[in-house]
């Protein structure tokens, strides 16, 4: 089962990624900061993509995906950034910077994460008719 890691500092994100992502038969690890994130990926298998926040304790995003990025087993896994900073980040910029997917600003679609994942990873979208989409 192709798995995900989902970093935020806030538990309301984390849940929603997860069931979000459980939908679209995708197992998610979420962890509440960097480090955290970090000491996860330094235990041998590889999530097929990462979710992490822009701001975060102890150890942000962008630190996260500079590590991930200098680090040669992690550097082709794809990473979606999160940020609630949308209009101080340029997401082209960062995005190319460090190998970056793509940039969603919250509140962000629950249904647009599932398919930005689904394309990334190239699994089958999910689409449940009588789904409501919320925004957090």
């Amino acid at each position: 089962m192709p798995w995900i890691l989902a970093t935020d500092d806030q538990p309301h994100i984390t849940r929603l990624i997860q069931l979000t992502l459980r939908k679209a038969g995708i197992d998610v690890v979420t962890c509440s900061d960097g480090e955290a994130a970090w000491l996860v990926l330094q235990g041998g298998s590889l999530p097929d993509l990462i979710i992490t926040d822009f701001q975060m304790p102890r150890l942000d995003g962008l630190g996260l995906c500079r590590r991930i990025r200098d680090t040669p087993e992690l550097g082709e896994v794809p990473i979606i950034l999160l940020t609630g900073k949308g209009f101080e980040l340029s997401s082209e910029s960062v995005c190319r910077q460090l190998g970056i997917q793509e940039v969603l600003v919250k509140p962000f679609s629950p249904r647009r994460l599932r398919q930005l994942v689904c394309d990334i990873m190239d699994l089958p979208r999910q689409h449940s008719p009588k789904e409501t989409v919320s925004t957090f």
